[in-house]
């Protein structure tokens, strides 16, 4: 991968990529949220939750790329502010997903880290708008995207400007229908073997199922990931969006003990 100047790790330190008190690449991250900004009680009420178990940064989508364009899309503008009022209450960065290179300045003025999502991990010119700015860019792997394409992308993104990039395995396509995706947590390791970003995992779109989130995120711990971002739902039945892979705060609370218990577990091993 010789065409990776920036992004290959080639010697260089381990980035850090800052946002608040949020340190990604230093330690063990967890940001936890819905899938969507659904109304200001939905999201206070899980901010609140997910600050309460412990998560370092909190998600929520205000534009949705959906396969229909009759589902939900998001609130837009309104979300936002609603993610702006969460974060003041709770001290916790905000993370939402930007999917027009015009949204992309006025959307960072509400939020701390935006995400480019596996649909858009190609979307050079998204890419390059998000790499003209300073805000972190939370990277997904694309669904069909090999490790090479998705290092490409996030190189794009570093040679128009921007240091801060967060590497996200989120699950690939395979002929697997059990699970939403494959998560392929061999390329934790092997992402950085190859780069210096830091590599977080969403077990919540790598599996599709409530029931596999937490033995996933256990294993990403092991594997070496420096977080996780996770989607929960105060009543997931509800939910207008991913109703099916949301957790429970409880679960999620229970999950992020265990999760840092095998993390401090992987550390202190000689």
């Amino acid at each position: 991968m010789e065409e990776l100047k920036l992004t290959s790790l080639a010697g260089r330190p381990r980035t850090v990529v800052a946002a608040g008190p949020l340190r990604l690449g230093a330690g063990f991250a967890v940001i936890a949220g819905p899938c969507s900004v659904e109304s200001e009680s939905q999201l206070m009420t899980i901010a609140r939750a997910v600050k309460d178990a412990g998560a370092d940064a909190l998600r929520g989508g205000a534009f949705k790329p959906r396969t229909s364009p009759y589902a939900f899309q998001g609130l837009g503008l309104r979300a936002l502010k609603i993610l702006e009022k969460a974060r003041r209450e709770t001290g916790l960065p905000i993370v939402t997903e930007v999917l027009d290179p015009r949204d992309v300045s006025w959307v960072s003025e509400f939020v701390d880290v935006l995400q480019v999502g596996a649909r858009n991990m190609q979307n050079f010119s998204l890419l390059k708008e998000v790499g003209k700015g300073s805000r972190p860019v939370l990277l997904k792997r694309g669904m069909h995207s090999t490790l090479e394409e998705w290092l490409n992308s996030a190189e794009y993104i570093l040679s128009a400007g921007n240091p801060n990039v967060i590497l996200c395995e989120r699950g690939i396509r395979t002929f697997e229908v059990y699970t939403r995706n494959t998560l392929d947590l061999s390329a934790v390791p092997a992402a950085k073997e190859l780069t210096h970003l830091p590599v977080i995992v969403d077990p919540t779109h790598g599996t599709g199922r409530v029931s596999l989130i937490e033995s996933m995120s256990l294993a990403a711990a092991a594997a070496g990931a420096d977080g996780l971002i996770v989607e929960v739902h105060h009543n997931p039945k509800e939910a207008l969006s991913d109703k099916a892979q949301a957790l429970l705060p409880a679960a999620f609370e229970a999950m992020v003990r265990r999760v840092r218990a095998v993390r401090a577990c992987v550390e202190s091993l000689p």
